[in-house]
């Protein structure tokens, strides 16, 4: 089968390898049809998975496909059902992952594609207990962004933040994955949006998703826009996926008692808090690592209900590099699609 492999830091290759044995009697046999690129991947490609890593690796840490064969255990699935698959090899035996929690799996192999071989291969076999069947009417396409864009998001704003229908968010980066998906939640509840980008044509396209404001963090100081569009009150909630210079001006957007749920530092992971202005506001700062299944279940019924993912480019598996680069160049406004 083919697949693709990380042989050295910035180099991909397609070859050739073993398909795997038939699945053993809880597992499920999947043929991967689409990849979701993440700044995981982006982060892969360069080196920076720190620990537990062998090369060659196969990328690719979001995916879905169609079930080519079934475990004699497997009563619920069945060859030809359409599914997304979890992002990370949990145990399935530890206190959390028997709570549906496996985002805190305490024997967690790792994350697929950046410490594990992950989905860019035509088939790999799972414990069926990590994938989610897809609803009919969700294409392949939208249900490879549900396991982290979707699941991510619905993870950090539901079970963490607890964002409430009529707050007020600010939502950064409304062009990447995480952040359009967030737009799109938020609004659908009734929430009053605020959103940062770092052009004026992604301004655009975060005002035709539903944010109510938008603001060019490139040209704005964007904690005094967001005071001044709430009246110097603050928001109730920030979402937070930036890190660097930029997360205590989001602390300053928060009305006192706030939430700013974090799961992200792609502007770099090291920052200074001011504690006397955390305690003295009563901040609740929130700290998100991937999703629930349930999460991803809860996704996935949402497209089903209309709420699609939203699509920046699609590539074949060939072009990947073309992805990432699109990613680690900020271009993309949604999701950068592989195809099989």
């Amino acid at each position: 089968m083919r697949a693709l492999q990380l042989i050295a830091d910035r180099k991909l290759e397609v070859v050739d390898m073993p398909a795997p044995a038939a699945p053993g009697s809880d597992e499920v046999q999947v043929r991967v049809k689409t990849v979701g690129l993440n700044h995981l991947d982006v982060w892969g490609f360069r080196g920076m998975a720190f620990a537990k890593r062998k090369l060659p690796l196969v990328v690719g840490v979001e995916a879905a496909g169609e079930i080519a064969a079934v475990g004699s255990n497997v009563k619920d699935l069945k060859a030809g059902d359409r599914v997304a698959m979890y992002g990370a090899m949990t145990c399935g035996h530890c206190a959390a992952c028997r709570e549906g929690r496996d985002n805190l799996c305490e024997n967690v192999s790792g994350i697929m594609g950046f410490h594990l071989d992950g989905f860019a291969r035509e088939l790999i076999n799972l414990p069926s207990r990590l994938v989610v069947k897809v609803p009919d009417g969700v294409s392949l396409r939208d249900a490879a962004c549900a396991p982290i864009a979707f699941g991510t998001t619905e993870h950090m704003l539901f079970d963490n933040a607890k964002l409430k229908p009529g707050e007020t968010i600010l939502v950064h980066a409304a062009g990447s994955g995480i952040g359009s998906v967030a737009i799109k939640m938020a609004k659908a509840l009734g929430c009053t949006v605020i959103t940062t980008v770092g052009d004026d044509a992604k301004a655009e396209k975060a005002k035709a998703l539903g944010a109510d404001h938008v603001i060019n963090y490139k040209t704005d100081r964007f904690e005094g826009v967001v005071r001044k569009l709430t009246a110097k009150k603050g928001v109730d909630v920030v979402f937070e996926h930036v890190g660097g210079e930029g997360f205590n001006a989001s602390l300053f957007c928060l009305k006192r008692g706030g939430r700013l749920v974090t799961c992200g530092s792609t502007a770099g992971p090291t920052v200074t808090i001011n504690l006397m202005q955390m305690f003295q506001q009563q901040y609740k700062i929130l700290a998100s690592f991937g999703c629930q299944i349930r999460n991803i279940r809860d996704s996935l019924s949402k497209m089903a209900a209309g709420m699609g993912a939203i699509i920046d480019s699609e590539f074949a598996l060939t072009d990947f590099e073309k992805g990432l680069a699109r990613l680690e160049g900020r271009q993309v406004f949604g999701k950068v699609i592989i195809n099989f």
